[in-house]
This record gives structure tokens, sequence and C-alpha cells, in this order.
């Protein structure tokens, strides 16, 4: 078998306890048909119950399961050396109690950090400074700026997480998405590299 198999590790893959990962699980290929899709059936890697939940998988690994069955295969390899695999673990069911407190304790503690960031930039004298210039007239409680405010503190919020509820307002994510995504790149990074490090362990 002398043709010419392009690969490219994907970057992350999710599988269920005790999964067997094929070839097609882990990489983009290009071949010509039959061929290609028979390389995809190729077993790579059995998941273990000894793995824990992640599992890196090197191209090493790869070309030399390759060059085991088809040794005259020539290999043209693309992208990133590894691949992260998650072991998903059966999901619980949420404990609606948990939730609500859970939820109670956030709501209690994102108002109380709105009322003492008000009261820190006296917020209150604010609205009570802007009325009395608007209309040359006093008032303790100027709710007239007070409610439409608050409205706009809401809106604000949701415009900013860019959800209501599970209903996303516009395909561009949130800052709070992106920082999620850059958090995820760093625990990648620093999975891979902790593995090479433990492998440079074994070695020696």
């Amino acid at each position: 078998m002398a043709d010419l198999l392009y690969f490219r590790l994907r970057k992350r893959l999710s599988v269920s306890p005790g999964a067997t990962i094929s070839l097609g699980d882990i990489c983009q290929l290009f071949m010509d048909g039959e061929s290609e899709r028979n390389l995809a059936k190729i077993p790579i890697y059995q998941v273990k119950p000894t793995d824990g939940n992640l599992v890196i998988i090197d191209v090493m690994q790869v070309i030399q399961k390759l060059r085991s069955i088809y040794p005259e295969l020539s290999l043209e390899v693309q992208g990133a050396s590894q691949i992260i695999v998650e072991v998903l673990s059966p999901r619980k069911k949420p404990n609606l109690l948990l939730v609500a407190l859970v939820w109670l304790v956030l709501f209690i503690g994102s108002g109380l950090a709105i009322m003492n960031f008000h009261t820190d930039v006296s917020m209150l004298q604010v609205h009570q400074r802007i009325y009395y210039l608007l209309t040359g007239e006093t008032n303790l409680q100027p709710l007239v700026l007070q409610i439409p405010y608050s409205i706009g503190i809401g809106l604000g919020m949701i415009l900013f997480f860019n959800h209501i509820f599970k209903k996303r307002i516009n395909e561009e994510p949130s800052p709070l998405e992106v920082e999620l995504f850059l958090y995820q790149q760093s625990l990648d990074q620093y999975y891979i590299q902790h593995e090479n490090k433990e492998n440079e362990k074994t070695k020696l």
C-alpha cells in the first residue's frame, strides 16, 4: 500500500467510559474513498477505568499503529501533535434543592454587590443632583430616574451575556463564553504539558 495518507489530529474529543477510539474519531483523513473508510475504522486506543476522565493521545501513537498495519503507507501529518480525549461520566440528575439554594445565594450576592457599588459611588446623590439640574426642584427619591436606571441594569446584563434564559440573542459570543473558551484552552495546554513531563519521568 504505497498511497499517501494526509491526516490531522482534532484538538478535543468526548467519549463514553470504555469506548474504543478509532482513527476516524481522532483524525481528519484525506485519501481515496474506500481506503479512507477502511483506515478510519482502525482502533487506536481503548479507554480503561484507570485512565480517569482525561486521556492524551500523541501523534506518534497514531503513526506507530498505522506503521504496524500498513508498513508501506506514506504519511503526511498536519496540525496538532496531540489530542485531548475527555471521558464523560454518566450525568447525574440535578438536585432541585441544591440548585435553588445556589440560585438564591447568587441572587442575594449579586444584589448586595450592586447595592454596595451604588453606595460607594453615592448613586442616590447623583440621581438627586441630576433631577435638580433637569427640573430645578429637590427630590429625595427621584423615581423617574431610579426606575428606568434599574430596568436598564437588567437589560444591560441581558445584552452583556447575550442570553435570555437558554435563548441566544445573536451569534456573537458573550464575554463570559470567550473567557470560558480561553480558560479551557489554558487547561488543555496544561494537561498536554503535564502529560509530556510525566512521560519524560517514566523514561528516566
